[in-house]
């Protein structure tokens, strides 16, 4: 018996041209929803099965999204990469994901092998501010791109992510209402964007409410760097009232260590994250953190990059989210 049942015998079944058969199977506009539900229906009694090659060169379009993004085992990326995936299978496309390492030629070479697959578009979390805009320069000039969480530059690619220094004005706003008034930061260096403006953030908002700040500890954002500064607070003389971390997962690594060194948080110093990320709500203590807008950056980043796809040429453009403050146990005595 036959096993490859084509488009034709889908639309004559359902009574359609095969023109509007491939609109409503490939979820295009300018079809109603009970045709849309016919054909879907009919495609699947016969069993029907989209051919992507033979898709891809009858639309001129792989209907595939890439991403690069340089630590899939960050949570925050995890549950970035889930929200993609979503808005982008909603319209119709399907998602190819990259890990760069965080290594600036190991994401140029990513890149490539994306464009390779004839992706209609990508999505990049650069790793560097420096080295990312290089990563860039192969690309091939027919694949937009667009940045999300990190940005290397505005004349780069149109770029969405969170406003880092509304959320740390937040937490450092709390935590003066908490009655501290000595903080440490705790964050990432200024390789990317990210580290750079909360830091920066951090020093402002400080300033503003005339906090005293003992020296920070900057490297990336890791549980390792979160361990430095607690080692650095263990060694204090005069501990700080509270510490502002870069990152969930950099307030997890200093709690630890400040619990293994006797140091309790919050009864001896409260502690604040940034992202959001569910294991903020099963740590112990709970963690008082900014919550990451991650659906919302998701689903500006792929309407960015699909008005890109369909060949959008205005001046590139910049969406910086609001965050949400989530207070818990580590600011809560």
């Amino acid at each position: 018996m036959r096993s490859t049942v084509t488009l034709l015998e889908v639309a004559a079944a359902a009574g359609v041209s095969v023109a509007t058969a491939s609109r409503a199977l490939a979820g295009k506009d300018r079809v109603s929803a009970a045709t849309v539900v016919r054909v879907k229906a009919e495609a699947q009694r016969l069993g029907y099965r989209v051919d992507p090659i033979a898709r891809a060169l009858r639309e001129g379009s792989t209907r595939l999204i890439g991403m690069v993004v340089p630590v899939i085992g960050n949570p925050f990326y995890s549950r970035l990469l889930d929200a993609v995936e979503q808005v982008s299978h909603a319209h119709g496309f399907e998602l190819l994901v990259a890990d760069s390492h965080a290594d600036p030629t190991e994401e140029a070479r990513r890149l490539r092998v994306l464009a390779g697959r004839k992706v209609d578009g990508m999505l990049l979390a650069p790793t560097v501010s420096a080295a990312a805009r290089e990563s860039t320069v192969p690309m091939p000039v027919d694949v937009p791109l667009v940045q999300i969480d990190r940005v290397v530059g505005p004349a780069a690619a149109d770029f969405v992510g969170v406003d880092n220094a509304l959320g740390i004005g937040m937490l450092v706003e709390h935590l003066v209402s908490c009655g501290a008034r000595t903080m440490m930061y705790v964050g990432a260096d200024d390789v990317n964007n990210s580290g750079r403006e909360r830091w920066q953030a951090f020093g402002a908002h400080a300033e503003i409410h005339g906090v005293t700040t003992p020296p920070p500890v900057r490297d990336g954002f890791d549980v390792k760097t979160g361990v430095a500064g607690a080692e650095a607070i263990l060694r204090m003389p005069e501990r700080p009232d509270a510490v502002v971390a870069g990152s969930d997962l950099i307030a997890f690594g200093l709690i630890s260590r400040l619990r293994e060194g006797g140091v309790s948080v919050p009864e001896n110093i409260l502690v604040t994250g940034f992202d959001g990320t569910d294991m903020a709500q099963l740590f112990y203590p709970t963690l008082t953190t900014v919550v990451q807008p991650i659906e919302a950056i998701a689903y500006e980043a792929v309407q960015f990059l699909r008005s890109r796809i369909d060949g959008s040429d205005a001046p590139w453009r910049s969406n910086r989210i609001a965050p949400a403050l989530r207070v818990a146990g580590s600011t809560t005595r």
